[in-house]
């Protein structure tokens, strides 16, 4: 097994909607929000973690090739490829090679033939152009949005909260390596950026069936953004 090439997708993701990835902060504060989202320590400033992206690509990619049957809604592991054939155990092994397996799973021997994990999302931080078109316009990075329940028979609302959100069109800088060992992992690429134009369809962070995370992905490489324009991640010819 040898390292033949390190492929680099880099570019911008812009924010259609609201996003909100917590800061899992258990510290109430008086007159704060019930949910604020994560931030950089020492800037204030939001970024999206790069282990939001992976663990949300990732999950999406399980849920596409319908081993969550198999795995009870728990992540993939080598040994879900016991008892698998054809398309659903080369999804497996795909989703092995790039997001990497546990260090705990007992098959050694499958887990040493699969090799690392190849993927790393790094975080993405506020693109530079769009903080300084920000701070011209005095644009807020944050928002606070109010939500509550609905009692049915009263028509009253209940349970107000307050959650924070980057603001629509925010835009930020992402970079994923894909590292690929040996000639024939050329499929790997085409395969996590099916799992990127997943992600596209659906949302990233809380609150997605609410409208939340909505996003765009733009590449700095025209004949990459080409090709992840053309992807079709379902087998039946959907989008």
């Amino acid at each position: 097994m040898q390292l033949t090439d390190i492929k680099e997708i880099k570019g911008r993701i812009i924010l259609k909607s609201g996003l909100h990835i917590g800061a899992g902060d258990t510290e109430m504060h008086i007159g704060g929000t019930d949910n604020p989202v994560i931030k950089h320590p020492h800037t204030q400033e939001p970024y999206i973690p790069g282990s939001s992206l992976k663990g949300k690509v990732r999950s999406l990619l399980e849920m596409e090739s319908g081993l969550m049957t198999k795995t009870k809604g728990e992540p993939v592991k080598v040994k879900t490829l016991n008892g698998l054939d054809g398309v659903m155990k080369s999804k497996c092994q795909k989703i092995l090679k790039i997001f990497g397996s546990s260090g705990a799973d007992s098959d050694e021997s499958s887990a040493a033939e699969l090799g690392p994990t190849r993927v790393s999302f790094a975080d993405c931080t506020l693109n530079r152009a769009w903080r300084e078109k920000a701070k011209q316009n005095r644009w807020d990075y944050f928002e606070v949005k109010s939500e509550n329940s609905i009692n049915r028979i009263e028509g009253t609302a209940r349970n107000p909260r307050f959650t924070e959100r980057v603001v629509q069109s925010a835009e930020f800088d992402f970079s994923v390596t894909l590292k690929l060992l040996g000639e024939n992992e050329g499929d790997l690429l085409d395969y996590l950026l099916d799992g990127l134009k997943l992600l596209e369809l659906d949302a990233l962070g809380g609150s997605g069936s609410r409208g939340y995370g909505r996003i765009e992905f733009c590449f700095d490489d025209a004949a990459l953004q080409e090709q992840f324009l053309n992807r079709k991640p379902f087998a039946n010819g959907g989008k």
